[in-house]
């Protein structure tokens, strides 16, 4: 690994956790220790505690992909085929969250997150859904509030992973399609978009792997996975250099009691590696606590 990263892991050892699915995603940490993750092309939704074989929670998922917990513990999951937000209830039941933004049906939601206000945030690119189904004109970013209200935060090419800094005032927003790179949404404290830019471009000439799913440390570092493996930046854009895992992952999370357990889906497989930085807890978590 690139030696600007030699600082920031605890070990260079990846651990494979489990094997033998289709295509991983959805990585999130439960604190009552273990991760939900999801098998995207058979529809299924696991968990795995470390060290033990993974168990199946929900199938079918309405293929699901991007998952959050919003601030009471409910698991949100993007299901693209159902072309919704949906969220599974203590009792496993899972019912739409939204589904239509002005009335016309989402394209095919895949990534989301939990702002520690309680609004959900999530992605919805377009190019899944062939032109002649797609309601909504443009890919864009959506911003749930906790009253239920869905407003569009920012149009984007082909919005895909998305994470907050610490102090929640950025957006960042990975663009898969066309060009490589990762957008930032700087956000008023009402959490309405004020300016956008670039942070980082990931251009690369790796064969395998786009810009995809997100996470952020407490200090500001983003993690993002792409070609080759993922990519980790400098709060400031600087790129540090590439996790390199034995399949390219599409998505990662931090968990573990400590939140120093990296957690990658990759492909047919998941796997672990520990870094000396602790991921940023979700807001549930605290209000957990």
């Amino acid at each position: 690994m690139a030696d600007a990263l030699a600082d920031l892991l605890e070990t260079g050892e990846i651990e494979q956790l489990a094997t033998g699915f289709t295509f991983t995603e959805g990585p999130l940490w439960h604190p009552d220790g273990f991760f939900y993750f999801v098998d995207l092309r058979v529809n299924r939704l696991h968990k795995i505690v470390l060290g033990q074989a993974a168990e199946l929670v929900l199938d079918p998922t309405g293929e699901a992909n991007g998952t959050t917990f919003d601030l009471e513990g409910r698991l949100v999951m993007c299901e693209g085929g159902k072309r919704r937000i949906a969220r599974m209830n203590a009792d496993g039941q899972v019912e739409a969250l939204v589904e239509r933004y002005e009335g016309k049906r989402f394209n095919r939601p895949n990534d989301v997150v939990c702002k520690s206000d309680g609004s959900i945030y999530f992605t919805d690119p377009g190019l899944r859904v062939p032109l002649a189904e797609r309601e909504l004109a443009s890919a864009g970013v959506y911003r749930i509030t906790p009253d239920g209200k869905t407003s569009l935060v920012a149009d984007c090419e082909y919005p895909n992973g998305l994470a907050f800094s610490p102090d929640e005032r950025v957006l960042y927003v990975a663009n898969t399609r066309w060009t490589q790179y990762i957008h930032a949404l700087e956000l008023d404290s009402a959490g309405a978009l004020v300016r956008r830019r670039i942070f980082a471009d990931m251009s690369s000439d790796e064969k395998d792997g786009v810009p995809d799913g997100m996470k952020v440390d407490v200090e500001g570092r983003v993690f993002c996975t792409g070609p080759g493996g993922t990519w980790v930046f400098a709060p400031d854009g600087r790129h540090l250099g590439i996790i390199r895992t034995p399949e390219v992952p599409a998505n990662l999370a931090f968990g573990g009691p400590d939140l120093r357990t990296l957690f990658f889906t990759a492909r047919t497989s998941v796997y672990t590696l520990r870094v000396r930085t602790p991921g940023q807890p979700h807001p549930w978590y605290r209000t957990r606590r």
